[in-house]
């Protein structure tokens, strides 16, 4: 079953281009190294200055369990940690169909 993550992170005044910078080069290491990634695409809210969402997309619970393990995800903690607002909201989804 295919597994959904939305994560909302709300980013610092001045921070964003950092912020993208970075986490670009994270979705090219996830595109590249996880086969049971099938979506990691970074968004930027129309409505909220400075929120960006992530929509994330797994062929399965394996497939985000490796994500979340991998060294380049765990090296990306201190560069979020240095660019968030606040606290991120993470949804988990269930795929149908």
């Amino acid at each position: 079953m295919t597994i959904g993550v939305i994560a909302k992170l709300p980013i610092q005044e001045g921070k964003t281009a950092e912020f993208e910078a970075f986490f670009n080069e994270l979705a090219q290491q996830v595109r590249a190294n996880e086969p049971g990634n099938i979506a990691y695409q970074l968004t930027k809210s129309r409505t909220e200055p400075n929120v960006y969402k992530v929509l994330e997309l797994y062929k399965d619970q394996d497939a985000l369990t490796h994500h979340g393990g991998t060294d380049y995800f765990k090296a990306a903690g201190p560069k979020f940690a240095a660019v968030l607002a606040g606290r991120p909201e993470i949804e988990y989804l269930d795929g149908v169909g």
